[in-house]
């Protein structure tokens, strides 16, 4: 069975057919296969990126440089046939530099309408925190409302659309935090760690192949844009019990009440909790993992699975926290262990 070439209107009480769900591990095994062709490990941002892409979000990646994350996203970007962009952002990068702008043709004195880089199935963000704050609203923005509007003329993002923006840890001179309502947009937040030895001599051997650098053939498609939207289609109709969809919600509501929860000791490091968006980035990215695990029903693990990545960026905590060196996984981890499972 093909999941077909246009995305299907979801209907959320039909559950998913074996054929369906084989049909998607088929899709899903072709991109991970292309995926592991070019990046060596990595599993966890390979995991990220299909999660995001099949939920429909954006995914904020920190790291220090040289971990694959141009490599990742372009390699996902040309596996399943899509238009890729990548925006290095600097301090003097203007909105219009990302979503466009309107040029003067002296020819025909007429203004002509081109579209920036943003206007690509995916779109790397590199270094989004050393861009303004004006431009990152601009591309927030382009992000939440999947379009971009020119000189009064809106123009609709292309479809599917990921944007992987990063942020590197070691470097803060020169840059701007994002606001904490911006975060919020982002899916998940991933931490990506060095690769083991092996597989960074996994890396050199390839290098020697002449199989990973500079003159590498790009990856064959192995699906189609409008396969991707039909597998989109198949995570909107995934079943999550009302047991599963209260526990997300009292996931989140422990992170607004960390010390009547798990004691005032580490309560004192939250100064507040996750926003009723990170139940929606739960209940997403739950059902998109049932159906990455071949499930048409979501369970608790696939709540916990990536519990750290939903969470660690909507926590805001006080400077005591960073004085002690807490990191959110912490609190995150505290509150799994005390809100009780289905």
């Amino acid at each position: 069975m093909s999941l077909g070439s246009t995305r299907p209107a979801a209907h959320a009480a039909d559950p998913l057919t074996p054929d369906e769900l084989a049909a998607a591990a088929d899709v899903l095994g072709r991109v991970t296969a292309a995926f592991a062709s070019r990046v060596v490990g990595q599993d966890r941002l390979r995991r990220a990126l299909l999660v995001a892409l099949m939920a429909e979000g954006h995914l904020l990646v920190e790291s220090v440089p040289g971990l694959a994350k141009t490599l990742a996203s372009s390699t996902l970007a040309e596996a399943v046939g899509a238009s890729f962009n990548r925006i290095q952002c600097t301090p003097d990068l203007l909105p219009s530099d990302i979503v466009g702008t309107q040029v003067y043709d002296p020819r025909h004195h007429t203004f002509t309408t081109q579209l920036g880089p943003v206007h690509a199935h995916v779109v790397l963000l590199d270094e989004i925190n050393r861009a303004s704050a004006k431009t990152q609203s601009a591309m927030l923005e382009a992000m939440q409302e999947r379009q971009t509007s020119i000189a009064g003329e809106v123009h609709p993002l292309p479809r599917p659309f990921l944007v992987l923006a990063t942020q590197n840890p070691l470097e803060e001179e020169g840059t701007y935090v994002l606001p904490q309502a911006q975060l919020d947009r982002f899916l998940l937040q991933e931490v990506l760690d060095y690769p083991t030895a092996e597989e960074e001599v996994g890396v050199l051997d390839r290098v020697d192949a002449g199989t990973l650098g500079r003159e590498t053939s790009p990856v064959a498609a192995v699906v189609g844009p409008g396969e991707v939207e039909a597998l989109q289609a198949l995570v909107d109709r995934v079943y999550v019990d009302p047991a599963v969809r209260r526990y997300i919600v009292d996931v989140v509501a422990g992170t607004r009440a960390v010390g009547s929860l798990v004691g005032p000791e580490l309560g004192g490091y939250v100064e507040t909790g996750a926003s009723p968006r990170a139940s929606i980035a739960f209940f997403q990215v739950a059902r998109a993992l049932a159906v990455l695990h071949g499930r048409h029903y979501v369970v608790p693990e696939d709540v916990r699975e990536l519990a750290h990545g939903v969470l660690r960026h909507r926590l805001h905590l006080s400077f005591e926290a960073v004085a002690d060196r807490v990191r959110p996984e912490v609190v995150v981890d505290a509150v799994l262990a005390a809100v009780p499972t289905p």
